[in-house]
């Protein structure tokens, strides 16, 4: 490794850890609190112990019937269930060279840090395992990863990498800061994870049901990513984070721009004077975004899009109250 070399992770290092705090921080701040009270998980699940019953409302979920309560008392009954005490919670962050760009108050790869902050502090207490798969790209595609605004040329590939770390799960407050200090340091390399691929990883080996997160823009074809989420849905909670830069929906008017894709190194020069051709860009991001919320919804995962343009945590606010409040009517989506 050469001197540059050894600059430039110093440098990234050191920003790494800078943006950790600040998040943490916030985190603390906004979000101590929030989960108060029974003990619930982020996304309350059925859970595995008998509670009591209670009278069935509109919106329960049929298949938790208490059929004897309710031969007893002649009206519809629905067993309520208790968390488990010990939630393991696994994270599939996708940080790929598309994630490495931003437009707005942060860049796509610190919003799904940011996120994953998040999730460390809601899930990790009570003896709660966290852990993560984290996908840096292929490795072996032509270009550095930058913002979409940077006029560049394609670099020299870069010898083929690792292209998935595993961070084993473990208990308490110290190890899940450990472990988003290490997907903070996770350097981005040019290419595309295989998103798939990465989802499944949270398959193997065959865990006991918990929670899984999947932090990703979802990107990559549908295709190669729907299957895995549903097979994971089977058995766990499952939690999509989408990240979204605005420019990522709509062109804005500045001319004659040189865009290249940091996943293939592919140079594209775009007239976004041109309204039709900004209404066609504009029809096409909310025909792909329609698609992606769909196939989440087939897959039965609990869907939250964080933008880079808006207030993050007032959205995961927002999001985990509605789920609590999902869990008092006695559902779970």
């Amino acid at each position: 490794m050469t001197t540059a070399d050894l600059a430039r992770a110093e440098a990234d290092a050191a920003r790494a850890e800078a943006v950790l705090s600040r998040l943490q921080l916030l985190v603390t701040r906004k979000l101590d609190g929030l989960l108060q009270g029974d003990y619930v998980g982020l996304l309350p699940g059925p859970g595995s112990e008998a509670g009591e019953s209670r009278e069935y409302r509109p919106g329960d979920d049929v298949r938790r019937m208490d059929w004897p309560v309710t031969a007893r008392t002649t009206l519809p009954h629905v067993r309520r269930t208790v968390a488990d005490r010990e939630l393991e919670t696994w994270m599939a962050v996708d940080l790929s060279a598309s994630l490495d760009f931003g437009t707005a108050a942060m860049l796509k790869r610190d919003l799904a840090l940011a996120a994953a902050t998040a999730m460390a502090h809601l899930t990790v207490r009570g003896g709660n395992r966290i852990g993560a798969v984290v996908g840096t790209g292929a490795g072996a595609v032509a270009t550095e990863p930058g913002r979409l605004w940077r006029r560049r040329a394609a670099a020299p590939p870069e010898p083929e990498q690792q292209s998935t770390v595993r961070m084993p799960a473990r208990p308490g407050r110290k190890e899940a800061q450990g472990l988003l200090r290490a997907i903070a340091r996770t350097r981005i390399r040019p290419g595309r994870t295989d998103l798939g691929e990465l989802i499944d990883m949270l398959n193997r080996p065959p865990r006991r049901r918990g929670v899984a997160v999947v932090i990703s823009d979802f990107l990559s074809p549908v295709e190669g990513w729907s299957r895995p989420v549903r097979k994971l849905g089977v058995r766990h909670d499952v939690l999509a984070i989408e990240v979204v830069d605005p420019r990522e929906l709509e062109l804005p008017d500045v001319g004659v721009l040189t865009l290249a894709d940091p996943e293939t190194g592919a140079l594209h020069e775009v007239q976004t004077a041109d309204p039709a051709l900004r209404a066609r860009y504009a029809q096409a991001a909310s025909n792909q975004r329609g698609e992606i919320a769909r196939a989440l919804r087939a897959a039965g995962a609990a869907h939250l899009r964080l933008r880079t343009d808006s207030d993050w945590l007032l959205d995961i606010v927002r999001f985990v109250a509605a789920q609590r409040h999902a869990r008092t009517r006695g559902t779970t989506r």
